[in-house]
């Protein structure tokens, strides 16, 4: 059964944040300034961000669910629509407010909404693109006649000043520099937002729709070493220790296993080549795709960085799409994992820039160990 996107929405809590106040607002350290901000702003080129934190007082403004409600409820499909018509929830995120239950039945909660079925995905921005498939395959199994899929991030819960002290004292630094600077790299990348879609299998009678053609999820984590990961220390031979291996609580809170962390060296070298040489390869062979035939692409990188060296790459294996092409937030929306590629499709979606027959190939890596998600949507 074709399966088709009929709206796409997005929730950004409070006032956009620059580069000047970000410390503001998540904090400093020991009141000290950062050794690695502006290097790492240099390189991600992010300008602006949002935080669900209050910039008077630094607590949190919305909990992982309620960002996500709120994405929900922004959902507009077809007239009449309210969110009891949803048959299938299926939510996605890095980290949600509690360990158990799940993430998705927390947001089901927030809505209040009647019995549905309801899923919830875990991973990094993968996890995003598994509610999303696992929706999908729902509506074109016949299993449900709509389903709504959403990503979601609260880093800057994660990010807090008060999350590192009890790690970034002199000593500890000293100790471990590359531990520091792994936990401290993702303060200056990561920040909050909550997508939604909702797919049935009947096309929008009266405005466009995306009819999803085809999505490829494949993970490398047999051939890679853990890259992004919570909840664990990474030992110099790549493997890692995770939190309930240890005697207490107490010793993963002193040894800063709950604090989110990229390698950011592995990431560097490898994420371009597992993203094209390896995933995209794949995917063009086994999907007869052609560069030319796509539209728009929408690329959800971490980093700026990046940026030219994944065009480099797609040029090198005979797939360049030009730079015209390309259609991302990232400089102006910020870094928000798992809800990134909701947050870009949403604005695309309803920038009156689409038209009938337009080709969408959307991009999302993901560093946790390494997985590759491509899909291709047509728009109708």
């Amino acid at each position: 059964m074709t399966v088709y996107i009929n709206d796409v929405s997005a929730f950004l809590p409070n006032d956009p944040v620059d580069n000047d106040h970000m410390q503001d607002i998540i904090g400093r350290i020991h009141n000290l300034p950062s050794r690695i901000k502006n290097r790492v702003l240099d390189n991600n080129k992010i300008e602006m961000r949002h935080y669900a934190l209050d910039p008077a007082t630094g607590q949190l403004t919305h909990t992982n669910a309620q960002l996500t409600a709120e994405a929900v409820r922004r959902l507009k499909p077809y007239t009449g629509y309210t969110i009891d018509d949803i048959q299938c929830l299926c939510c996605g995120t890095t980290a949600p407010d509690l360990i158990a239950p799940g993430h998705g039945l927390m947001v089901h909660g927030e809505l209040g909404s009647p019995p549905c079925e309801v899923i919830s995905t875990a991973g990094i921005c993968l996890c995003g693109i598994a509610a999303l498939k696992y929706a999908f395959m729902n509506v074109a199994l016949g299993f449900s006649d709509n389903a709504v899929a959403t990503g979601s991030e609260l880093a800057s819960s994660l990010i807090r000043s008060k999350f590192f002290e009890h790690l970034q004292s002199d000593r500890d630094v000293k100790r471990n520099p590359a531990l520091a600077f792994e936990a401290e790299f993702l303060r200056w990348m990561l920040s909050d937002a909550a997508g939604a879609l909702f797919m049935s299998s009947k096309r929008n009678p009266d405005r466009l729709s995306l009819k999803v053609d085809w999505i490829d999820h494949v993970s490398y984590a047999g051939q890679y070493e853990v890259c992004m990961y919570m909840g664990a220390v990474k030992h110099e031979d790549g493997s890692v220790t995770g939190w309930r291996q240890l005697d207490s609580p107490r010793e993963a809170l002193e040894k800063n296993y709950f604090a989110l962390k990229q390698d950011a060296g592995i990431l560097n070298e490898e994420i371009v080549k597992v993203a094209v040489d390896l995933a995209l390869v794949r995917t063009i062979r086994k999907r007869n795709l052609k560069a030319d035939e796509v539209d728009w692409f929408l690329p959800h990188y971490s980093s700026g960085f990046f940026r030219e060296k994944l065009f480099q790459a797609m040029e090198k294996i005979g797939f360049a799409i030009p730079y015209e092409k390309w259609f991302t937030n990232l400089a102006y929306k910020g870094n928000t994992g798992s809800a990134s590629i909701y947050v870009i499709l949403e604005e695309l979606f309803h920038s009156g820039k689409l038209k009938e027959g337009d080709k969408l190939l959307c991009f999302v890596p993901e560093s946790g160990r390494f997985s590759i998600a491509y899909i291709l949507m047509t728009v109708v």
